[in-house]
């Protein structure tokens, strides 16, 4: 029974196969994984690098295309698919994934890995049918050495497996360290049998996600396609296997059909090295010599070594011609070979050759052709390296002796790398020839460099008639515009013009010999380093009368840094004429190492009356010695470009000038960084400033700034010495709100030159980061109005017999906090005294002493975060000391209340007297001991009562965002909000202008993170009240949940998931028999928003507005309440004198006999500065009334005095 139903199981599974295959014949195991979509859907290629969208993989699915990981040993290194995850910048590994730049794009990268010799892991694609000549790999790349060990010299490969289990090196990338994604293509050529693509990485130490790749996408792959219906194009010629091929690719030793017609009935003298070298000879008067070979001969263990694979056959057991530095080092630099004897030739018969050369890494240094008849003279040349392919060249040749083609080749003392040759094709009148020729005089031996290598192309003369810069590109020089060498790889390539009548010289793209669907490259040799004023300057023109010419871009080709991103782009066509010119001045900026500039160029069609063209190519201020001169020096509102700042070259992305949302004006620019930008990749962006110089004075760089979002990152001041070294200034993170924030930051005299960065680092995906009103002044700054103590201790000192410690969580060994309050890390600064017996005996002091504070008229809040820690801590005093008289307590506390930073703040009524700030740490004896303190601000406001509604109006009142959390709240308005979507008004005033704060649901970030909003410490309580408003649409899927939090355990309170409508207000009663905390938890959905306003507690009195508590914190603020108590008296003065004025005001404005009795305007300064508002001498007027005026400040002569107390 059992064997009869497995019978029938297989023939019924038998039967709906066959069925499948007969309602779907292009699923036939012929037509799958050729890279044509031979289903309508393209199920046939599903899996082969398929992906919906195109032949493009970016791993967002997890079945990942096909692709999967097959590493000897997966347990110790492997590829994984990953996501960068956590909501802090990752340690190792990408910032993001390079699809859609945030940390929930996937990514393939590999594990940790820690052993004695090297480890490999492999990931390996699906199995590909074919491909043709054209087929590349186009990916990107992550190679970063977070831990410092090395990433050795092959950290990534890449390569095919052939069914014979052949395998064959098509890629090795430069194995440089750059903390960001990289762009590259791995040319795959001609596989007329299945095969498989493998990526490497082999390393015996390195993190995770330190090698990764991510978005592959297979081009230009499939073989010709029939016509359906048509005979091809009369230019064309037919693939026995259908499709069309051009004219060029008949007879080039490459089979383009994928059949091999192409190569068929071609009377042309080929040799593909396989069987013998075919009369060509290898001997030559260089030591340096060609080597018949193949890639089995020169290495299969060391990917570095070789080409990797012949251009015949595509694998590593073809041969081909080679030549690299030798084993026993370099002696010549030079290596030739060259054909036998041939006949003279003419014009309308020329000899033709085409051949393929692999020039590869930095040991090639270029390939000419000579002919050697009655002389010796070049008739082609290639300079470089031009990449992990092989490229096709075309030589024709006339002369009318006996010759002899010589193909020579230059090698450099590097690493790796070397130049090899095959598949050489001569044309039917290339024809032997058994006469002698006679060389009648040898070319002249290159003159030697007049200066190092460094020097030449550094934009600075250093030889007689600047020989060093007369050839490096720059069109000024006579022979400027020859530095220029075609690089293309392509059927496109860039010529030289040069028209000696008119002087007129321009490049511009024309049809070219190589077989890749490739751009026009041309390139400049190795320039620079270059200066912060650095600028390309050139004249394009896209002509012709279709609509879409082309498009012309330039790009950097960094020596350390590779290939960068485009600099300029242009798409379409600059007019219909041929003089359509226009003008770039491009900025190149600071490139701290040497470079190469590159156009490239794609024309959409190559016809005579169609050009892309570009001339008059300079280079302006570019020597990196050259600072140009700045009037306002580093200080700066962006309005007129970045005065004495410009961009870091060598980071991820550069800040933006943007308009309408700066400080100066409200209307005009200022600097930003959109980490919500969906084209933004990397974690840095830098400006950096001029070089400033030594000097004994300490300087004040003071600025605005705004940290926006939710998910937003890091904004720092670093100061860079000479030596490059980086010491951070000042930091700022997470959310501060949709607003301008002043900031001041001392920086220290130095003895070296140095310069200063702003650096934002995207630790987050959804936020904003912007600076504007940038001043640099020499002399130290005033006191802050916040102070992190990151970086520098604000002007804070410490006085008495023992000392303030300026100290991190690193540092802490036996007492102090583990972490500081503004980052909550082991790496964040504070001050602490160290009140240990042992340090500070019983009713020993040591204070903490702020800069002189400028007194004025305003009531001053002072916030600060304090840490008590062990038994018996001591106290904590603050005061307020004016400069002349005794200071005031406006703080106290001597309570340990645990291993937690609290928030502590007090009134400053310093009524015009200039004052400082006294923090003061007093022993008690006990053991191991300490007091600290974080994050002191100062606001122009005055503080909040514990109990007191926080409107949202004046900040965040003493509510604070969590730092573990993924999210943070954002305070807005929504007459400031131009990217989230927002309540329409807010709930306190009811308008545009109100704030509140919010959480996005944006898909920047994953769903279900979540933001938590922290009360300060509060009392145990057998009942207080929670009252606050939350709006959340009926479109929004985002949660709030509402906790309290004691000992690190979490009570939920009340959960809002369902509400819809306008604002809506919730009461909620707290009991607790502990200190706990209210937390406020966002969780982000998919779409809408949530937000809160009119947060209120009312400590000890429940929601039925009985009195539940007798006591109160123990927390001494008699000083603030003193100052309180102040302010009010002295605002009921204010009134009842103002009420009195405005009475007899009025009287003596009904009352003309009186109004002349006084008011004389000789008593009243009219200097508009000040705050005082002038009263007609006639009495008439009542827009002058102080009250109606804004003024709060009316002088009066003693004769007005008198007659308003007869009036």
């Amino acid at each position: 029974m059992f064997h009869w139903r497995s019978s029938a199981l297989i023939l019924l599974l038998t039967q709906q196969f066959a069925t499948g295959i007969w309602a779907y014949p292009c699923l036939t195991s012929e037509l799958k994984c050729d890279f044509v979509c031979d289903c309508s859907d393209c199920n046939d290629e599903q899996d082969c690098g398929y992906s919906g969208k195109g032949f493009e993989c970016d791993f967002e699915e997890a079945g990942m295309c096909g692709w999967t990981g097959r590493s000897v040993d997966a347990a110790v290194y492997s590829w994984e698919r990953r996501q960068r995850g956590g909501d802090t910048l990752p340690g190792s590994g990408p910032s993001s994934d390079y699809t859609t730049g945030t940390a929930t794009g996937w990514f393939m990268g590999v594990n940790a890995v820690t052993t004695e010799s090297l480890s490999s892991a492999v990931l390996i694609s699906p199995e590909i049918k074919q491909s043709s000549p054209t087929c590349q790999l186009r990916l990107r790349y992550f190679l970063w050495d977070s831990g410092h060990t090395g990433l050795g010299s092959i950290p990534l490969w890449a390569s095919i497996l052939h069914q014979d289990s052949r395998e064959a090196v098509v890629w090795r990338p430069e194995a440089t360290s750059v903390r960001g994604w990289r762009e590259a293509t791995i040319f795959l050529g001609r596989n007329p049998t299945a095969f498989q693509i493998r990526l490497h990485s082999q390393r015996s130490e390195g993190r995770t996600g330190d090698v990764a790749v991510d978005h592959l996408e297979f081009l230009d792959c499939a073989l010709p396609l029939p016509l359906p219906g048509k005979e091809c194009p009369l230019e064309m010629s037919k693939c026995r296997r259908g499709g069309c091929v051009e004219p060029q690719q008949l007879c080039d030793g490459s089979d383009d059909c994928g059949d091999g017609s192409d190569e068929e009935n071609c009377e042309y003298w080929r040799c593909d090295f396989e069987e013998d070298l075919c009369g060509w000879d290898l001997r030559s008067l260089s030591t340096l010599k060609w080597v018949w070979t193949n890639q089995v001969n020169i290495s299969v263990t060391d990917p570095l070594q070789g080409p990797g694979r012949d251009h015949s056959n595509n694998s590593a057991t073809g041969n081909f011609l080679y030549v690299t530095v030798p084993d026993e080092g370099l002696t010549k630099d030079w290596a030739a070979f060259q054909s036998p004897r041939l006949q003279p030739t003419n014009s309308s018969h020329p000899c033709k050759m085409v051949m393929y050369t692999h020039q590869f890494g930095p040991r090639s240094g270029g390939l000419t052709v000579l002919v050697s008849d009655r002389e010796i003279y070049p008739v082609w040349k290639r300079g470089g390296a031009l990449g992990d392919v092989w490229v096709k060249a075309e030589v024709e040749i006339v002369t009318n002796s006996t010759f002899q083609i010589i193909i020579m080749a230059a090698i450099r003392k590097f690493a790796y790398g070397g130049i090899a040759v095959d598949s050489i094709v001569l044309s039917p009148e290339c024809r032997l020839s058994s006469a002698n020729s006679t060389l009648e005089k040898f070319p002249k031996s290159p003159k030697d460099p007049c200066t190092e290598p460094d020097k030449m192309c550094d934009f600075r003369p250093d030889c007689a008639k600047e020989e060093d810069e007369s050839k490096c590109g720059d069109f000024s020089y006579t022979e400027g515009s020859s530095g220029w060498t075609d690089a293309s790889i392509g059927s496109q390539g860039w010529v030289l013009h040069e028209n000696g009548t008119s002087k007129e010289e321009y490049l511009y793209v024309a049809e070219a010999p190589g077989q890749q669907l490739t751009e026009a490259q041309t390139r400049t040799p190795l320039l620079g380093p270059s200066g912060p004023a650095c600028t390309l300057s050139f004249d394009f023109a896209l002509t012709g009368s279709a609509e879409h010419i082309g498009e012309l871009s330039v790009r950097v080709i960094d020596s350390l840094l590779g290939m960068r991103p485009k600099l300029w782009e242009f798409s379409g066509k600059t007019g219909t004429e041929e003089g359509a010119w226009q003008h770039v001045d491009l900025p190149i900026g600071v490139r701290k190492d040497r470079f190469q500039l590159v156009f490239e160029a794609r024309a959409v069609k190559l016809l005579p009356w169609a050009k892309i063209k570009m001339t008059n190519v300079t280079f302006v201020s570019c020597h990196a010695g050259y600072f140009p001169s700045s009037t306002t020096g580093l200080s700066c509102n962006f309005e007129d470009g970045l005065c004495g700042w410009y961009q870091d070259n060598s980071d991820n992305f550069d800040w933006a000038v943007m308009g309408g949302m700066d400080h100066t004006i409200g209307i005009g620019t200022s600097l930003v960084v959109d980490m919500w930008s969906p084209a933004l990749r990397g974690a840095f962006g830098r400006l950096v400033s001029f070089t400033q110089l030594q000097g004994p004075s300490d300087y004040c760089l003071s600025f605005f700034y705004k940290l926006y979002g939710p998910n937003i990152g890091v904004l720092n001041v670093k100061l860079l010495d000479s030596n490059g070294y980086e010491t951070v200034l000042w930091t700022r993170s997470a959310a501060h709100g949709n607003l301008w924030h002043e900031a001041h930051c001392s920086v220290p005299h130095q003895l070296t030159n140095f310069q200063l960065m702003f650096e934002a680092v995207r630790s987050g995906f959804d936020g904003r980061v912007a600076i504007d009103d940038v001043t640099f002044l020499e002399g130290p700054c005033t006191v802050p109005s916040m102070c992190s103590f990151e970086g520098q201790r604000c002007g804070y000192s410490s006085f008495g017999q023992f000392q303030w410690l300026y100290r991190r969580g690193l540092t802490a060994t036996v007492t102090g906090p583990k972490t500081d309050h503004t980052l909550e890390t082991e790496l964040g600064f504070y001050m602490m005294a160290n009140t240990g017996e042992n340090i500070l005996p019983a009713g020993g002091s040591t204070v903490l002493t702020s800069p002189v504070r400028h007194g004025n008229s305003r009531t001053v809040c002072v916030s600060f975060w304090y840490h008590m820690g062990g038994v018996n801590p001591g106290s904590l005093t603050l005061y307020m000391k004016p400069v002349k008289g005794e200071r005031l307590k406006i703080f106290s506390n001597s309570l340990n209340q645990g291993d937690v930073w609290r928030h502590g703040n007090g009134h400053i009524l310093s009524d015009l007297v200039d004052w400082q700030l006294e923090f003061e740490a007093v022993g008690a004896g006990g053991k191991d001991t300490h007091i600290a303190v974080d994050d002191v601000f100062l606001s122009a406001h005055p503080c909040h009562d514990q109990g007191s509604k926080c409107s949202l109006e004046r900040g965040m009142c003493s509510w604070s965002n969590m730092k573990g959390d993924n999210l943070d709240w954002e305070l807005t308005s929504r007459e400031a909000e131009s990217h989230y979507s927002t309540p329409f008004e807010d709930h306190s005033l009811g308008t545009e202008k109100g704030h509140f704060l919010f959480l996005p649901s944006s898909n920047r970030t994953a769903a279900n993170e979540n933001a938590k909003l922290l009360s300060p410490h509060l009392p145990p309580t057998k009942g207080t009240c929670l009252k606050f408003w939350v709006y959340k649409p009926q479109s929004s899927d985002s949660q709030l949940k509402v906790w309290s939090l004691s000992e690190g355990l979490l009570d939920q309170l009340l959960v809002v998931s369902e509400l819809g409508g306008p604002w809506r207000r919730f009461d909620v009663d707290i009991t607790s028999t502990k200190e706990y905390q209210i937390v406020f938890e966002g969780v982000k959905g998919t779409s809408g928003v949530v937000a809160l306003d009119d947060i209120e507690y009312t400590v000890g009195v429940n929601c039925a507005n009985k009195v539940t508590d007798s006591t109160s914190p123990k927390q001494d603020n008699t000083g603030g309440i003193a100052a309180s108590i102040i302010v009010v008296l002295l605002l009921i003065v204010t009134l009842i004198v103002l009420l009195i004025y405005y009475l007899r005001t009025r009287q003596a404005v009904t009352n003309p006999s009186s109004a002349g009795a006084g008011f004389k305007n000789e008593s009243y300064d009219t200097d508009p500065t000040n705050d005082r508002v002038v009263i007609a001498s006639d009495g008439i007027g009542l827009q002058n009334h102080p009250m109606a005026a804004g003024f709060n400040n009316v002088s009066f002569s003693a004769d007005a005095g008198k007659s308003l107390t007869e009036g």
